[in-house]
């Protein structure tokens, strides 16, 4: 058995489909299947569950992941840590950041990271929170922005960086834009404007609705803010954004309305994956974020 092996189980694993693994891995799909079949040869069992277009783990397969899975992640360990001490001046780090965010809250970080270690290279990606903490899991994040705190503290490392309210915002010509404030309980009759169901906040507002007696009226789901903003601004619906995003909205035919007490906050924290070796680049992002954490 070899790495190859184990990387190429692991993948198949993924996507339950040949096909779909060996265009990921960049191999051809009988090269593939040649490498699991003597895979299951060397082990003398079956791993797999193959007819149809997609295939499942076996028992002994299941077992064989678990265990894939612990092997791949100390052998990535070794090779970064090796990597470290070769090319101290060079690294690269993998970012999931929640389109919501965008370069409201992470524009400071990114510049002074850049400025510290010009030859960093850094990945962003824009995903919801809860796409990014698989992210996170499967190794292919390094670290990870989100909206909410994992409830499995034990599988991640965490530094919360905001806590910041949500504004109601709202046509400028709408019935509640002459409110200075306004109760959570006032929205039960309004359109949504929300966040699509992969974000955690999408879930903090149906649970706040919920909380104060009604169903949202759900007109339109979106993971951009801006679109968000311009569907307000045609009149379709309400929104609630962070307060901090907010404050951009002065160029915008919409108006932010605070409410009395807030029941939703946007809660930024900063994950990465624990007892994973971390590279040098990886360790520099997170302690620089210390100076942005918020108790």
């Amino acid at each position: 058995m070899d790495i190859r092996q184990v990387e190429y189980f692991v993948e198949v694993s993924k996507q339950k489909n040949f096909t779909k693994a060996a265009a990921e891995l960049h191999i051809s799909q009988p090269s593939l299947s040649k490498t699991i079949k003597n895979l299951e040869t060397e082990l003398g069992v079956l791993l797999f569950y193959r007819g149809g277009k997609q295939i499942d783990l076996t028992d002994a397969g299941k077992a064989f992941l678990i265990n894939a899975r612990q092997f791949l992640d100390a052998y990535n360990n070794l090779t970064s840590e090796l990597d470290d001490v070769m090319h101290l001046k060079k690294g690269e780090i993998k970012i999931g950041i929640p389109p919501i965010i965008g370069a409201t809250f992470f524009s400071k970080l990114i510049s002074k990271y850049k400025e510290a270690y010009p030859n960093f290279n850094i990945e962003l990606n824009e995903v919801g929170s809860n796409t990014i903490k698989q992210g996170i899991h499967s190794g292919d994040l390094d670290i990870g922005l989100i909206c909410n705190i994992p409830v499995q503290k034990k599988n991640f490392e965490i530094i919360k960086l905001l806590n910041d309210p949500l504004k109601l915002v709202v046509q400028k010509d709408h019935p509640l834009a002459k409110r200075t404030t306004i109760e959570f309980r006032d929205l039960e009759n309004q359109p949504f404007v929300l966040y699509q169901q992969d974000f955690s906040l999408y879930d903090r507002i149906v649970e706040a609705c919920r909380k104060h007696g009604f169903e949202p009226n759900i007109v339109c789901k979106s993971s951009q803010r801006d679109f968000m903003i311009e569907m307000v601004e045609a009149k379709l619906g309400v929104a609630l954004l962070p307060s901090k995003i907010c404050q951009q909205l002065t160029h915008h035919d919409v108006i932010a309305i605070s409410f009395k007490q807030p029941a939703v906050h946007l809660e930024l924290a900063m994950i990465w994956k624990k007892n994973k070796y971390l590279p040098y680049s990886v360790r520099a992002f997170i302690n620089m974020s210390e100076a942005y954490r918020v108790d």
